[in-house]
């Protein structure tokens, strides 16, 4: 699938979204899903008009803000989609008894492995490929990245298919389309992780600035 993935992103480089999504899921059918963080339903909306009842992926780290899951349940309730609820193989209560309490502070990494990037490796099994909503201009990292990848970390295809819209483009289509958005993001939140992490940051800053905050962290380890 490595050579299928490097065929499609050339392929696809500058493809409007709704056509890398419709290439994905003629491709791949049941056997490719959505991960979302609920800060927007963007990418459920467009992926559920190609292809309804997909999963989506989300997990439930135990540390979310109450309006993150309120989220989760709307998109349930509005879009033509199946959420698959995620959560580690520790609760909370159980990883602090183990590993000591506010993990989170004390090594955000292994935090953030335990209860994202472990999980989410776990879920995907069940898949060949997955979408997500990643776009180059979020951080440095991600802007080297392609609208189809080779995961070889976990040997299936990543499909990115709005990677190149703007923060601009990103708000149009909400407005355009009455899409789904956390209430966070309203309130000085416009990228949202888990609440033990995330703090408000002023208009005009990088709206990744607010993600862990202080540690020189900007990447949770499931993309890179």
């Amino acid at each position: 699938m490595r050579s299928l993935a490097e065929q499609a992103a050339e392929e696809l480089e500058g493809a409007p979204a709704e056509e890398v999504i419709r290439w994905a899921t003629d491709t791949f059918g049941d056997r490719i899903c959505v991960t979302s963080s609920m800060t927007d339903a963007v990418l459920i909306h467009l992926v559920s008009a190609v292809r309804p009842g997909i999963d989506v992926i989300f997990l439930d780290t135990g540390y979310h803000f109450a309006e993150t899951i309120g989220t989760r349940e709307a998109v349930q309730a509005v879009y033509p989609v199946n959420v698959v609820n995620v959560t580690p193989s520790r609760t909370v209560a159980e990883q602090d008894a183990e590993l000591g309490p506010r993990l989170y502070g004390r090594d955000p990494d292994l935090c953030c492995y335990l209860r994202k990037v472990e999980p989410l490796e776990r879920a995907l099994g069940d898949y060949d490929a997955w979408f997500t909503g990643v776009r180059s201009e979020e951080s440095e990292r991600r802007r080297d990245a392609r609208v189809v990848e080779w995961d070889d970390k976990r040997a299936m295809v990543k499909v990115n298919p709005i990677l190149s819209w703007t923060s601009e483009q990103v708000d149009d289509y909400i407005a355009s389309h009455g899409v789904l958005v956390n209430p966070l993001v309203y309130d000085g939140y416009p990228s949202i992780g888990c609440r033990t992490c995330t703090k408000r940051v002023e208009a005009g800053a990088d709206p990744r600035s607010g993600r862990w905050a202080g540690t020189g962290k900007t990447e949770c380890g499931i993309h890179v």
